[in-house]
């Protein structure tokens, strides 16, 4: 059986944000995939991961999909019984959509009206992300759909709005001294938990004034010119966002990079921002010298996502 390969997606601005309906922008991740399989489950991992399916069937046996977008839940089952499991090396609990991968793989095997994502309108996009939010919501609690619709359809996506999303072109990277790149904060995070911080903060009005006054004036303005490949005010309004996220989103800053995020706002060497919904896992991390911020963050596992 040869199933496609679904990667893995970063969320590069709109955490958080996208909940109050600022917009968003992720794209696709080559380097993390999985994919569906069949083994004998001699291993741990192939085990656990048919364990997994299974009590996710059940739940899926128990959800009410709109008619267009129904599963052969039953097809799945003894899929499961015949040794289906999920290979993937996307890591859990690193805010780069592990869980969207694994509902974007087995909504392209089992659902029966096929949907080719190359033809998809936007009006489907939406209907599809919602589709996705309730089948991904068995492992957050309650999602967006964002993550898995970004896995199924491999293309960068613009969260235009809570109701609007759209396939969007982003720059070609390009060799350069710039680069947006990933550090490893080396914990794990769960969403659950850290969202619900997020929900408790939102009941000050202080914070709800400066989250829709300042973090989405931001956050939108560098998706604009992050697109545009405007890089002044793409890097004057990252700080400010950088800034924002260290005053106000302090307990979803992983503790081991608390002081090289200020040293980051200090220095203007590089700005960094949460990559998902933070706690743990990866920090995104901007820079118009990658070089310099390299030496910088010595001792931090770090990969270059792309270039300009």
């Amino acid at each position: 059986m040869t199933n496609p390969l679904f990667y893995a997606k970063i969320l590069l601005f709109g955490e958080y944000g996208i909940i109050e309906d600022s917009q968003g922008l992720t794209l696709p991740y080559s380097f993390y995939k999985g994919t569906l399989k069949f083994s004998s489950l001699d291993s741990e991992f192939e085990k656990k991961s048919n364990e997994h399916l299974k009590k996710y069937a059940e739940y899926l046996e128990n959800l009410k999909l709109p008619e267009t977008f129904e599963l052969n839940v039953s097809k799945f089952k003894d899929e499961i019984s015949s040794g289906l499991f999920f290979d993937s090396n996307i890591p859990q609990g690193y805010g780069i959509g592990s869980s969207g991968a694994l509902v974007a793989a087995i909504f392209e095997r089992y659902s029966i009206s096929k949907h080719e994502p190359e033809n998809i309108s936007k009006d489907e996009l939406k209907n599809l992300r919602h589709v996705f939010g309730l089948m991904e919501s068995y492992f957050h609690g309650k999602s967006s759909g964002i993550d898995p619709l970004i896995c199924y359809m491999n293309l960068p996506i613009l969260i235009e709005s809570k109701e609007s999303v759209d396939k969007v072109a982003i720059p070609a990277s390009e060799a350069g001294k710039g680069a947006i790149f990933l550090i490893d904060s080396g914990m794990t995070g769960e969403t659950g938990p850290m969202v619900q911080i997020f929900f408790e903060k939102m009941k000050t009005e202080g914070f709800r004034k400066t989250l829709k006054e300042e973090f989405i004036r931001y956050n939108n303005a560098c998706i604009d010119a992050f697109l545009k490949k405007d890089m002044n005010p793409f890097f004057r309004n990252l700080k400010k966002l950088s800034h924002w996220a260290y005053e106000h989103f302090r307990p979803m800053i992983p503790e081991s990079l608390f002081n090289v995020w200020k040293k980051g706002l200090d220095s203007n060497a590089y700005y960094l921002k949460l990559c998902g919904s933070g706690g743990g896992g990866y920090i995104l991390g901007f820079t118009k010298d990658y070089e310099k911020a390299e030496k910088m963050l010595d001792g931090f596992n770090k990969e270059v996502i792309y270039r300009f």
